[in-house]
């Protein structure tokens, strides 16, 4: 690269992501960052990803704290890097976005996905009732989240037996 410029660096989930983790910090600094409106998204971001990377039920639960932001943008990350902490503690949090139908579609599928991820079945009747979702993002979000949940258990993919 010239003049300096850097080069993306892949996340320690094999991700690049769209704005580089603080290298400092605290979480109680980066979930006031995350949660401050006023703040540019590019800072809001980089908290995003600076909590995804402690991988601890407090910087989870400080990730879902950012769904009350006004940006769709945001929560679809958020929902995002849920999915690749598979943290069990973000389940009841993901389970109101995608059950919350004035949630923004892409936000709803991304946390029926993230759900999937997390690899706990406690999540399987949620996601079969929303696999009709008048939404087809949403509805099949939620059959591949299955499907993965019952590859997870040792099961086939594409099985309707859930």
């Amino acid at each position: 690269m010239d003049g300096g410029e850097r080069k993306p660096q892949v996340s320690q989930y094999g991700s690049v992501d769209p704005a580089p983790p603080k290298p400092t910090g605290a979480i109680e600094e980066w979930t006031a960052v995350l949660c401050n409106e006023a703040e540019p998204m590019f800072q809001r971001m980089r908290a995003v990803f600076s909590l995804r990377n402690q991988r601890t039920d407090a910087a989870c639960l400080a990730l879902c704290e950012g769904f009350s932001s006004n940006s769709a943008l945001l929560r679809h990350e958020i929902a995002y890097v849920l999915g690749q902490m598979q943290n069990p503690v973000a389940l009841p949090t993901l389970t109101e976005r995608l059950e919350d139908v004035s949630e923004h579609v892409m936000v709803r599928h991304e946390a029926a996905e993230a759900m999937g991820a997390i690899g706990d079945r406690s999540v399987v009747e949620t996601l079969k009732r929303y696999t009709n979702d008048p939404l087809p993002e949403v509805a099949e979000s939620c059959v591949v989240a299955l499907d993965l949940l019952a590859w997870v258990a040792g099961s086939e993919f594409e099985t309707t037996e859930w």
